[in-house]
């Protein structure tokens, strides 16, 4: 009884089997119990031979009692003709896989991470007049403390993914977490009606550090968790994200009244202390506990993905991965429509403030709250579809169906905008929960139709595809809102989104990532 490993295959090994031995001793199928579905999934092959034959032969792979172990289209290369026609079929291999407990502390560490980032991005912009007050400075340059991070994404994704893809999950959160520490000490420095420009300084170190994050959720989910909890992790990772934007919506309207001078800096002061802290204690937390991967992978899929990523570690074939993404026709119809959707919640998310103080005056708390409505509610829906996803699987139609609703609830709440406060909160409640619910559905969608490529650079180019239309949709409404009343704005985002529910019927039902694990 022999047990041999696959050289090159991260965790998988053949069922022992009896093999006879000695000079010129053939080998043949009869000898091995054949599983090719198994053996396909992971693109590994066993290969018999005669050891008379084959015994000078050098191919990639390992000789272990006159069994040659390789990749078939390596030895394939590398062997003569004769040789391969030797070759027999891929028999006998089974993948060892197992799910790890601590899978949940790496995926909550990250989801504190990433709300401790996420909450800077609006804290200014939900009290613009205030801060605008304060630095004597307009609103348009608040506004740009929230454009800064969706700026900043689009040149540094490139090579953010490039660290995650080439140095793993660990070392691209560690980047991420040092600069969001460091960004959120800047501002402490920065409470003084003159030193607006160190505040925005800090602003820019954090917005850096964002490319660090935005691409994590997909590929932690699957380098952690199996099959069936891989659109679950996804939905709950992006939810870090959604939390943090919540806290951002919810706690400056509290800290920050719009009050005097001296009221507004000892605010500002205490909000940036407490960021400050919160950010240094989850540095030092995942310095200590935030691991890449876990020593087995935890599904047939991510066998596959190992195996194919020891072979992607460079920048050339970095970039290649790139122009297959660029020419998979589903995936640039998901680019766009998914650019749409979550482009105008950012645009929403940034004028919140002068959406809501210019129907009711002095309502700044209630900004906040709302939009706090708005991202608790997509935290529900980010996690409902992820659940619903594991369960049937419908990556398609749940996109469509949450991209439907999304414009729906936008329609609701712009007829009812100007009714009522408590039916803002409602209606904001409802396209919170389809808008942000999408986040997670849009990264899972782009990971069927993208794999096997990495992840993390499927997720990047979808991320900085939407900060540009972030930064178009974020003027384009500001200017929408000079020129029209706040319904005919509305009515325009509308309009904006039926074209991306229409792209979305579009895009193929190319489950990629599901057939391999079939």
């Amino acid at each position: 009884m022999a047990e041999y490993a696959v050289p090159g295959i991260v965790g998988c090994v053949p069922t022992r089997t009896s093999l006879p031995t000695g000079p010129g001793a053939a080998i043949t199928a009869a000898h091995a119990t054949v599983d090719k579905k198994r053996c396909q999934a992971t693109g590994a092959t066993f290969l018999e031979k005669d050891c008379n034959t084959w015994h000078n032969v050098k191919c990639h792979g390992k000789e272990i009692n006159n069994v040659l172990i390789v990749n078939i289209s390596t030895c394939e290369t590398a062997c003569s003709s004769s040789v391969r026609a030797n070759i027999f079929t891929c028999v006998t291999m089974r993948c060892e896989i197992k799910v790890y407990k601590k899978r949940w502390l790496i995926l909550t560490l990250f989801v504190v991470y990433s709300a401790s980032n996420a909450m800077q991005w609006i804290e200014y912009s939900i009290i613009t007049n205030i801060v605008a007050k304060y630095y004597n400075v307009s609103d348009y340059v608040v506004d740009m403390t929230s454009m800064i991070y969706m700026i900043t994404y689009i040149p540094l994704i490139f090579p953010a993914s490039y660290l995650l893809d080439n140095f793993g999950l660990r070392w691209t959160v560690i980047v991420g977490a040092f600069g969001t520490a460091i960004g959120s000490w800047l501002k402490v420095f920065s409470v003084a009606p003159d030193r607006f420009w160190i505040t925005f300084c800090g602003q820019t170190v954090v917005a850096i550090s964002q490319t660090c994050i935005l691409s994590i959720p997909a590929r932690l989910a699957a380098v952690w968790f199996g099959d069936n909890e891989v659109s679950r992790a996804c939905g709950i990772g992006v939810f870090g994200n959604q939390l943090g934007i919540a806290i951002g919506f919810l706690f400056p309207p509290m800290l920050v009244p719009n009050k005097d001078a001296c009221e507004i800096e000892r605010g500002l002061q205490c909000m940036f202390y407490i960021v400050a802290a919160i950010t240094s204690v989850v540095l030092i937390l995942i310095l200590i506990f935030f691991k890449s991967a876990p020593p087995l992978p935890p599904s047939s899929a991510q066998v596959v993905q190992r195996e194919k990523s020891e072979s992607n570690k460079d920048v050339k074939k970095f970039f290649n991965s790139l122009a297959r993404l660029c020419s998979n026709r589903g995936y640039l119809l998901l680019l766009i429509s998914y650019g749409i959707n979550v482009g105008i919640f950012y645009a929403i998310s940034t004028l919140l403030n002068r959406l809501v103080t210019k129907e009711y005056p002095n309502s700044e708390e209630d900004a906040g709250r709302i939009g706090l409505t708005i991202v608790c509610a997509g935290m529900v829906g980010s996690i409902v579809c992820g659940i619903l996803l594991d369960k049937t699987h419908k990556f398609w139609l749940t996109t469509v169906g949450v991209y439907v609703c999304s414009l729906v609830g936008m329609i609701i709440f712009t007829f009812t905008l100007d009714v009522k406060i408590y039916v803002v909160y409602i209606t904001a409640g409802i396209l919170g929960f389809f808008m942000t619910g999408y986040l997670p559905v849009g990264f899972e969608l782009a990971a069927e139709l993208t794999f096997p490529e990495p992840e993390g650079t499927s997720t990047g180019l979808l991320n900085a595809v939407v900060q540009l239309f972030g930064i178009a949709f974020t003027p384009l409404y500001r200017y929408l809102l000079n020129i029209w009343e706040d319904f005919w704005a509305n009515i325009a985002l509308c309009c904006i989104l039926a074209v991306g529910v229409l792209l979305t019927t579009f895009i193929p039902n190319d489950l990629r990532r599901q057939k391999a694990k079939a």
